[in-house]
C-alpha cells in the first residue's frame, strides 16, 4: 500500500503540507486564470492580461489554503498512528473530519460539526475508493485454479466440417 511507502510522521507533515500547496497553487492558477479572462473585457490581450492579474493576486491565497488544511490533516493523521499503534483508513478518515472542525473552529460549533462531518464522509469516500481500486487491481495477480481455464479453441477438432470452399458459400 502507498501508506507504508511515505515519510515517518515527522516529516510527512512538511511534506503534505509542501504537496497541498502546490496542488492549490496549480488548480488555483487553472481556476482564476478562467475566471480572470472571464471577466475581462473583450479582446484577447485584454482578458490575457486580467487572467495573469488574476492568477497573481488569488491563487498564492488558495495555495496556502491547500497548505493549511495539508499540515492540519497531516498532523491528525500523525496523531492517530501514534495514538491507535497502526496505521489504517479510519486514521485518515478520522483526521479529515478533526482538520474539518479546525479549520471553521472560529464560527462556531455548528459549523464544526457539519464541516466535520463533510470532512469524515469525503475521506472516507477518498479510503474507500482507494481499497475498491485496490482490489479489483489485485484480482488480476490472484493464483488461477487450472481446472477452470478453458480450453484453447484453436486446439480443437471441428466435427462435421467439410472443405471450406470460399467466404460466402
Amino acid at each position: 500500500m502507498d501508506e507504508y511507502a511515505r515519510e515517518p510522521c515527522p516529516w510527512r507533515i512538511i511534506d503534505d503540507c509542501g504537496g497541498a500547496f502546490s496542488m492549490g497553487l496549480i488548480g488555483g492558477s487553472l481556476f482564476q486564470m478562467i475566471s480572470g479572462a472571464r471577466n475581462a473585457p473583450n479582446g484577447f490581450s485584454r482578458r490575457a492580461l486580467a487572467g495573469i492579474t488574476r492568477v497573481k493576486e488569488r491563487a498564492p491565497i488558495l495555495g496556502g489554503q491547500f497548505a493549511a488544511w495539508g499540515i492540519c490533516f497531516s498532523t491528525f493523521d500523525c496523531t492517530f498512528v501514534h495514538l491507535r499503534q497502526k496505521e489504517d483508513p479510519w486514521n485518515s478518515i478520522m483526521s479529515g473530519a478533526a482538520a474539518g472542525a479546525v479549520m471553521v473552529a472560529r464560527h462556531g460549533p455548528k459549523q464544526m460539526l457539519g464541516s466535520a462531518i463533510v470532512g469524515g464522509v469525503l475521506l472516507g469516500l477518498i479510503e474507500g475508493l482507494g481499497i475498491m481500486m485496490n482490489h479489483f487491481g489485485s484480482t488480476q495477480f490472484r493464483p488461477v485454479d487450472p481446472r477452470m481455464i478453458p480450453e484453447d479453441p484453436a486446439g480443437l477438432e471441428q466435427q462435421g466440417q467439410t472443405e471450406s470452399k470460399g467466404l460466402f458459400s
